[in-house]
Protein backbone atom coordinates (compact mmCIF):
# COMPACT_ATOMS: atom_id res chain seq x y z
CA UNK A 1 0.00 0.00 0.00
CA UNK A 2 1.36 3.42 -0.78
CA UNK A 3 2.28 6.11 2.03
CA UNK A 4 -0.18 8.76 0.90
CA UNK A 5 -2.96 5.92 1.20
CA UNK A 6 -2.39 4.93 4.65
CA UNK A 7 -2.29 8.40 5.65
CA UNK A 8 -6.14 9.20 3.76
CA UNK A 9 -8.68 8.39 6.01
CA UNK A 10 -12.18 7.79 4.45
CA UNK A 11 -14.44 11.05 3.86
CA UNK A 12 -17.98 10.12 5.20
CA UNK A 13 -19.10 13.74 4.57
CA UNK A 14 -17.62 16.48 1.23
CA UNK A 15 -15.49 18.91 2.26
CA UNK A 16 -17.13 22.02 4.68
CA UNK A 17 -17.93 25.35 2.46
CA UNK A 18 -14.96 26.84 3.52
CA UNK A 19 -12.12 24.56 2.89
CA UNK A 20 -9.70 26.16 -0.24
CA UNK A 21 -10.02 25.03 -3.68
CA UNK A 22 -5.83 25.06 -3.19
CA UNK A 23 -6.36 22.55 0.15
CA UNK A 24 -8.54 20.58 -1.90
CA UNK A 25 -6.43 20.42 -5.00
CA UNK A 26 -3.47 19.41 -2.27
CA UNK A 27 -6.04 16.51 -1.22
CA UNK A 28 -6.77 15.43 -4.72
CA UNK A 29 -3.54 14.67 -5.32
CA UNK A 30 -2.33 13.38 -2.35
CA UNK A 31 -5.08 10.40 -2.98
CA UNK A 32 -3.25 8.89 -5.67
CA UNK A 33 0.00 7.68 -6.86
CA UNK A 34 2.40 7.41 -9.40
CA UNK A 35 1.97 3.43 -9.42
CA UNK A 36 -1.47 3.75 -9.62
CA UNK A 37 -3.87 3.07 -12.68
CA UNK A 38 -7.39 5.07 -12.22
CA UNK A 39 -10.29 4.26 -14.00
CA UNK A 40 -12.39 7.12 -13.96
CA UNK A 41 -16.28 6.16 -14.50
CA UNK A 42 -19.27 8.80 -15.28
CA UNK A 43 -22.20 8.89 -17.76
CA UNK A 44 -21.04 10.61 -20.61
CA UNK A 45 -22.46 13.78 -21.33
CA UNK A 46 -20.26 17.20 -21.71
CA UNK A 47 -20.51 18.11 -18.08
CA UNK A 48 -18.73 14.85 -17.63
CA UNK A 49 -16.81 14.43 -20.10
CA UNK A 50 -15.15 17.36 -19.91
CA UNK A 51 -14.70 16.50 -15.96
CA UNK A 52 -13.44 13.22 -17.17
CA UNK A 53 -10.11 15.24 -19.59
CA UNK A 54 -9.43 17.86 -16.44
CA UNK A 55 -9.35 15.11 -14.22
CA UNK A 56 -6.97 13.35 -16.44
CA UNK A 57 -5.14 16.68 -16.73
CA UNK A 58 -4.66 17.30 -13.57
CA UNK A 59 -3.27 13.53 -12.80
CA UNK A 60 -0.89 13.90 -15.57
CA UNK A 61 2.59 12.43 -14.63
CA UNK A 62 0.96 11.82 -11.41
CA UNK A 63 -0.57 8.29 -12.45
CA UNK A 64 0.66 5.34 -13.74
CA UNK A 65 -2.43 5.53 -16.34
CA UNK A 66 -5.35 6.74 -16.33
CA UNK A 67 -8.70 5.60 -18.26
CA UNK A 68 -12.34 6.80 -18.84
CA UNK A 69 -15.32 4.58 -18.57
CA UNK A 70 -18.71 5.59 -19.87
CA UNK A 71 -21.74 3.49 -18.52
CA UNK A 72 -24.35 4.71 -21.26
CA UNK A 73 -24.75 4.36 -24.46
CA UNK A 74 -23.54 7.54 -26.70
CA UNK A 75 -26.21 8.44 -29.32
CA UNK A 76 -26.91 12.28 -28.96
CA UNK A 77 -25.76 13.46 -32.19
CA UNK A 78 -24.35 16.80 -30.71
CA UNK A 79 -22.61 14.84 -27.69
CA UNK A 80 -20.84 12.29 -30.63
CA UNK A 81 -19.48 15.52 -32.70
CA UNK A 82 -18.26 16.80 -29.33
CA UNK A 83 -16.17 13.78 -29.11
CA UNK A 84 -15.36 13.82 -32.54
CA UNK A 85 -14.30 17.48 -32.42
CA UNK A 86 -12.35 17.05 -29.09
CA UNK A 87 -10.78 13.78 -29.77
CA UNK A 88 -12.49 12.52 -26.23
CA UNK A 89 -10.63 8.82 -25.23
CA UNK A 90 -13.07 6.64 -23.65
CA UNK A 91 -14.14 3.48 -23.29
CA UNK A 92 -17.45 1.96 -22.66
CA UNK A 93 -17.81 -0.11 -19.35
CA UNK A 94 -18.31 -3.34 -20.65
CA UNK A 95 -14.76 -3.42 -21.44
CA UNK A 96 -13.74 -2.59 -18.11
CA UNK A 97 -11.03 -4.95 -16.49
CA UNK A 98 -10.97 -4.42 -13.17
CA UNK A 99 -7.62 -6.22 -12.14
CA UNK A 100 -5.46 -3.38 -13.86
CA UNK A 101 -7.66 -0.82 -11.76
CA UNK A 102 -5.88 0.07 -8.59
CA UNK A 103 -7.87 3.58 -7.94
CA UNK A 104 -11.71 4.60 -9.10
CA UNK A 105 -12.66 7.90 -9.49
CA UNK A 106 -16.34 9.26 -10.66
CA UNK A 107 -17.34 12.36 -11.88
CA UNK A 108 -20.48 14.39 -12.09
CA UNK A 109 -22.23 11.63 -10.33
CA UNK A 110 -22.35 9.17 -7.45
CA UNK A 111 -22.45 5.68 -7.16
CA UNK A 112 -25.87 5.24 -6.45
CA UNK A 113 -27.11 6.74 -9.65
CA UNK A 114 -26.67 3.50 -11.65
CA UNK A 115 -26.66 -0.22 -10.40
CA UNK A 116 -23.11 -0.83 -12.19
CA UNK A 117 -21.44 1.68 -10.53
CA UNK A 118 -22.95 0.85 -6.94
CA UNK A 119 -20.94 -2.32 -6.75
CA UNK A 120 -17.45 -0.26 -6.49
CA UNK A 121 -15.81 1.10 -4.28
CA UNK A 122 -14.84 4.86 -5.21
CA UNK A 123 -11.57 6.26 -4.15
CA UNK A 124 -12.17 9.99 -5.65
CA UNK A 125 -16.25 11.25 -5.82
CA UNK A 126 -16.36 14.90 -7.71
CA UNK A 127 -20.15 15.59 -7.98
CA UNK A 128 -23.01 18.59 -8.18
CA UNK A 129 -25.70 16.52 -7.20
CA UNK A 130 -27.26 16.30 -3.81
CA UNK A 131 -25.20 14.17 -2.04
CA UNK A 132 -26.54 10.57 -1.26
CA UNK A 133 -25.87 8.40 2.21
CA UNK A 134 -23.08 6.15 1.11
CA UNK A 135 -21.10 8.23 -1.09
CA UNK A 136 -17.71 7.89 1.07
CA UNK A 137 -14.39 7.83 -0.16
CA UNK A 138 -10.63 8.95 0.13
CA UNK A 139 -12.14 11.76 -1.27
CA UNK A 140 -15.34 13.35 -1.71
CA UNK A 141 -16.26 17.42 -3.21
CA UNK A 142 -19.93 17.60 -3.74
CA UNK A 143 -21.05 20.57 -3.83
CA UNK A 144 -24.54 20.52 -5.14
CA UNK A 145 -25.19 24.47 -5.39
CA UNK A 146 -22.61 24.31 -8.66
CA UNK A 147 -24.71 24.84 -11.90
CA UNK A 148 -22.07 22.47 -13.48
CA UNK A 149 -19.09 20.15 -12.22
CA UNK A 150 -16.51 21.20 -15.21
CA UNK A 151 -17.18 24.42 -12.90
CA UNK A 152 -15.23 22.53 -9.93
CA UNK A 153 -13.20 20.99 -12.53
CA UNK A 154 -11.93 24.15 -13.20
CA UNK A 155 -11.17 25.39 -10.14
CA UNK A 156 -9.09 22.50 -9.38
CA UNK A 157 -6.80 23.56 -12.35
CA UNK A 158 -6.82 26.91 -11.33
CA UNK A 159 -5.84 25.87 -7.54
CA UNK A 160 -2.52 23.81 -9.33
CA UNK A 161 -1.65 27.02 -12.02
CA UNK A 162 -3.33 24.67 -14.88
CA UNK A 163 -3.66 26.68 -17.73
CA UNK A 164 -5.42 24.82 -19.79
CA UNK A 165 -5.37 23.79 -23.43
CA UNK A 166 -7.71 25.03 -25.82
CA UNK A 167 -9.07 21.66 -26.34
CA UNK A 168 -9.73 21.11 -22.39
CA UNK A 169 -11.05 24.43 -22.24
CA UNK A 170 -13.78 24.07 -24.91
CA UNK A 171 -14.75 21.03 -23.43
CA UNK A 172 -15.07 22.44 -19.68
CA UNK A 173 -17.02 25.98 -21.46
CA UNK A 174 -19.22 23.73 -23.31
CA UNK A 175 -19.85 21.67 -20.06
CA UNK A 176 -21.07 24.89 -18.42
CA UNK A 177 -22.63 26.22 -20.80
CA UNK A 178 -25.07 22.72 -21.67
CA UNK A 179 -25.51 21.89 -18.17
CA UNK A 180 -26.57 25.43 -16.83
CA UNK A 181 -29.02 25.81 -19.74
CA UNK A 182 -26.81 29.08 -20.84
CA UNK A 183 -27.33 30.27 -17.31
CA UNK A 184 -31.39 30.01 -17.63
CA UNK A 185 -31.50 27.24 -14.44
CA UNK A 186 -29.83 27.86 -10.69
CA UNK A 187 -25.79 28.72 -10.94
CA UNK A 188 -23.54 30.64 -8.57
CA UNK A 189 -20.73 33.05 -8.96
CA UNK A 190 -18.31 29.95 -9.26
CA UNK A 191 -19.92 28.93 -12.49
CA UNK A 192 -19.58 32.57 -13.97
CA UNK A 193 -16.04 32.82 -13.02
CA UNK A 194 -15.31 29.77 -14.44
CA UNK A 195 -17.04 30.39 -17.66
CA UNK A 196 -15.71 34.00 -18.05
CA UNK A 197 -12.06 32.53 -17.18
CA UNK A 198 -12.44 29.62 -19.88
CA UNK A 199 -13.75 31.32 -22.65
CA UNK A 200 -10.53 33.08 -23.46
CA UNK A 201 -8.72 30.00 -24.08
CA UNK A 202 -11.61 27.62 -25.84
CA UNK A 203 -12.64 27.72 -29.59
CA UNK A 204 -16.16 29.11 -29.82
CA UNK A 205 -16.35 27.87 -33.37
CA UNK A 206 -15.97 23.98 -32.23
CA UNK A 207 -18.73 25.14 -29.99
CA UNK A 208 -21.01 26.55 -32.76
CA UNK A 209 -20.35 23.44 -34.44
CA UNK A 210 -21.66 20.97 -31.79
CA UNK A 211 -24.42 22.87 -31.19
CA UNK A 212 -25.48 22.77 -34.51
CA UNK A 213 -25.16 19.35 -34.54
CA UNK A 214 -28.45 18.41 -32.30
CA UNK A 215 -31.10 18.27 -35.24
CA UNK A 216 -31.41 15.70 -37.61
CA UNK A 217 -34.25 14.14 -39.45
CA UNK A 218 -34.42 11.25 -36.86
CA UNK A 219 -34.73 13.82 -34.11
CA UNK A 220 -37.49 15.69 -36.15
CA UNK A 221 -40.16 12.70 -36.38
CA UNK A 222 -39.90 12.26 -32.68
CA UNK A 223 -40.48 15.79 -32.50
CA UNK A 224 -43.70 15.18 -34.86
CA UNK A 225 -45.05 12.29 -32.56
CA UNK A 226 -44.32 14.59 -29.14
CA UNK A 227 -46.78 17.14 -30.51
CA UNK A 228 -49.22 14.35 -31.51
CA UNK A 229 -49.03 13.00 -27.66
CA UNK A 230 -48.90 16.83 -26.39
CA UNK A 231 -51.38 17.55 -23.50
CA UNK A 232 -51.86 20.29 -20.22
CA UNK A 233 -52.34 19.20 -16.62
CA UNK A 234 -52.97 22.93 -15.48
CA UNK A 235 -49.44 24.45 -16.34
CA UNK A 236 -47.79 20.77 -16.84
CA UNK A 237 -46.91 20.11 -20.03
CA UNK A 238 -47.46 16.01 -20.27
CA UNK A 239 -46.05 13.81 -23.48
CA UNK A 240 -45.87 10.18 -23.45
CA UNK A 241 -43.49 9.19 -25.63
CA UNK A 242 -43.83 5.16 -25.80
CA UNK A 243 -40.88 2.92 -26.47
CA UNK A 244 -37.59 4.71 -27.15
CA UNK A 245 -34.53 3.96 -28.81
CA UNK A 246 -32.56 6.21 -27.04
CA UNK A 247 -33.46 7.73 -23.29
CA UNK A 248 -31.95 10.85 -24.53
CA UNK A 249 -34.38 12.18 -26.74
CA UNK A 250 -36.84 12.59 -23.95
CA UNK A 251 -34.45 15.29 -22.30
CA UNK A 252 -34.18 16.50 -25.47
CA UNK A 253 -38.21 17.11 -25.77
CA UNK A 254 -38.59 18.05 -22.31
CA UNK A 255 -36.15 20.88 -22.98
CA UNK A 256 -37.34 21.91 -26.00
CA UNK A 257 -41.63 21.90 -24.81
CA UNK A 258 -40.46 23.87 -21.88
CA UNK A 259 -40.04 26.84 -24.26
CA UNK A 260 -44.56 26.68 -24.10
CA UNK A 261 -45.28 29.99 -22.68
CA UNK A 262 -48.09 28.31 -21.01
CA UNK A 263 -45.96 25.73 -19.31
CA UNK A 264 -44.72 25.95 -16.03
CA UNK A 265 -43.40 22.40 -16.01
CA UNK A 266 -42.78 19.81 -18.62
CA UNK A 267 -42.87 16.18 -17.65
CA UNK A 268 -41.89 13.72 -20.62
CA UNK A 269 -42.02 9.65 -19.70
CA UNK A 270 -40.92 6.70 -22.21
CA UNK A 271 -40.00 3.34 -22.17
CA UNK A 272 -36.46 2.13 -22.64
CA UNK A 273 -35.29 -1.47 -22.41
CA UNK A 274 -37.26 -2.46 -19.11
CA UNK A 275 -37.53 1.21 -17.57
CA UNK A 276 -40.00 3.80 -17.08
CA UNK A 277 -38.24 7.15 -17.47
CA UNK A 278 -39.64 10.27 -16.94
CA UNK A 279 -37.88 13.45 -17.18
CA UNK A 280 -38.73 16.75 -15.38
CA UNK A 281 -38.01 20.07 -16.30
CA UNK A 282 -39.85 23.56 -14.89
CA UNK A 283 -39.20 27.53 -15.57
CA UNK A 284 -40.65 28.54 -11.78
CA UNK A 285 -38.15 30.08 -8.99
CA UNK A 286 -40.28 28.10 -5.94
CA UNK A 287 -40.13 24.85 -7.91
CA UNK A 288 -38.68 21.80 -7.15
CA UNK A 289 -37.97 19.16 -9.95
CA UNK A 290 -35.71 17.11 -7.75
CA UNK A 291 -38.32 16.72 -4.76
CA UNK A 292 -41.16 16.51 -7.17
CA UNK A 293 -39.96 13.28 -9.01
CA UNK A 294 -39.15 11.56 -5.51
CA UNK A 295 -42.31 12.32 -4.29
CA UNK A 296 -44.11 10.77 -7.56
CA UNK A 297 -42.11 8.34 -8.31
CA UNK A 298 -39.28 7.34 -5.86
CA UNK A 299 -41.02 4.49 -4.15
CA UNK A 300 -40.80 2.80 -6.96
CA UNK A 301 -37.42 3.18 -8.64
CA UNK A 302 -34.56 5.76 -8.36
CA UNK A 303 -35.50 9.81 -8.46
CA UNK A 304 -34.72 12.90 -7.75
CA UNK A 305 -32.20 15.97 -9.62
CA UNK A 306 -31.37 19.88 -8.89
CA UNK A 307 -34.80 22.22 -8.65
CA UNK A 308 -34.91 22.93 -12.50
CA UNK A 309 -34.04 19.33 -14.06
CA UNK A 310 -34.71 15.72 -12.24
CA UNK A 311 -35.52 12.20 -13.74
CA UNK A 312 -37.15 9.50 -12.38
CA UNK A 313 -36.31 5.35 -13.32
CA UNK A 314 -38.18 2.82 -12.59
CA UNK A 315 -37.81 -1.04 -13.35
CA UNK A 316 -40.78 -1.81 -15.54
CA UNK A 317 -41.55 -4.86 -12.75
CA UNK A 318 -41.73 -2.76 -9.73
CA UNK A 319 -44.86 -1.48 -10.49
CA UNK A 320 -47.41 -3.34 -8.95
CA UNK A 321 -50.25 -4.13 -10.75
CA UNK A 322 -47.86 -5.13 -13.37
CA UNK A 323 -48.42 -2.94 -16.68
CA UNK A 324 -47.73 -4.26 -19.90
CA UNK A 325 -49.35 -1.78 -22.43
CA UNK A 326 -47.87 1.71 -23.67
CA UNK A 327 -51.25 3.49 -22.80
CA UNK A 328 -51.08 2.40 -19.35
CA UNK A 329 -47.80 3.40 -18.38
CA UNK A 330 -48.98 6.69 -19.77
CA UNK A 331 -52.04 6.63 -17.57
CA UNK A 332 -49.14 5.53 -14.43
CA UNK A 333 -47.55 8.69 -15.17
CA UNK A 334 -50.56 10.75 -15.58
CA UNK A 335 -52.42 9.22 -12.11
CA UNK A 336 -48.93 10.44 -10.54
CA UNK A 337 -49.24 13.85 -11.86
CA UNK A 338 -52.76 14.36 -11.33
CA UNK A 339 -52.32 13.48 -7.76
CA UNK A 340 -54.34 9.90 -7.84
Amino acid sequence: MAENDKNLAVMEHPFPKSTSSTEKCKRLLESISPEDTVAIMINADPDAMASALALKRLFWRKAKKMIVYHINTIKRTDNLALIKLLNIKQQHIRELNTAEVTKWAILDSQPQHNDQLSKLRFDIIIDHHPPLAGSVGKFVDIKEEYGANSTLLTEYLRAAKIKPSARLATALFYGIKTDTDNFARPTTPNDINAFRYLYQFANTNIIKKIESSEMTRKTLTSFKKALENLMFVKDKAFIHMGKVNDPDILVFIADFFLKMVEASWCIVSGIYGQKLIVIFRNAGFRLDAGKMAQKLFGQWGSAGGHKNAARAEIPVHEIKPPIFESSEFRQFVLNRIQGR
